[in-house]
């Protein structure tokens, strides 16, 4: 109900509900509509600051961030995330969250200028260094680009080959971007 009534009234009642929010999970959901309206800022700051003892909420704050943005700016919200001094890329639970929040994003992660294709498949191979099943898990992202328009599928099959044709590429992540491939 509050997703619906955030496109009726530009977010006013989920600002309500955040700022009386009693716990983590209200205060989530009003963050996710504000997000999407576009009013966000100064919530994200407050959510943040409540709740930074707790890594787990804190990757969710990652995750709706990239989940909830506008089509246009995901792979520009994802970037400025990744780069967040909060965001460490070495803990496989927050890699998880900002890359799987973005693919989640569909009109944003399938967003026709490729930005979000080349970001995920630049921080799975950065990933696959440290963690091969956690870059290989987070490959199937692409499993479906053989639905997408034409454009769409020779982009992400650019980065699916610039990820199988990366020297010294786990064999998790090789196998998983040629199995994608269908070959």
């Amino acid at each position: 109900a509050l997703a619906f009534l955030n496109r009726v009234d530009g977010g006013g009642r989920a600002r309500a509900l955040f700022d009386t929010a009693t716990n983590m999970t209200e205060s989530a959901a009003a963050l996710a509509c504000l997000i999407e309206a576009g009013r966000a800022e100064a919530a994200l700051g407050a959510f943040h600051d409540r709740w930074q003892g707790n890594r787990l909420v804190i990757d969710k704050w990652f995750m709706l961030q990239a989940v909830h943005a506008a089509p246009a700016d995901a792979a520009a919200v994802a970037e400025r995330l990744a780069a967040h001094p909060g965001f460490d890329w070495k803990n496989p639970n927050r890699a998880r969250a900002l890359l799987g929040g973005l693919a989640a994003n569909h009109a944003g992660f399938h967003a026709a200028s490729g930005a979000a294709y080349r970001f995920y498949a630049d921080w799975l191979l950065r990933l696959d260094a440290l963690n091969p099943q956690i870059a290989a898990r987070l490959s199937t992202a692409f499993e479906t680009w053989a639905r997408y328009d034409a454009d769409r599928q020779a982009l992400i099959r650019a980065e699916l080959e610039r990820i199988r044709q990366t020297p010294g590429l786990s064999r998790d992540l090789t196998e998983m971007a040629g199995r994608i491939l269908g070959g």
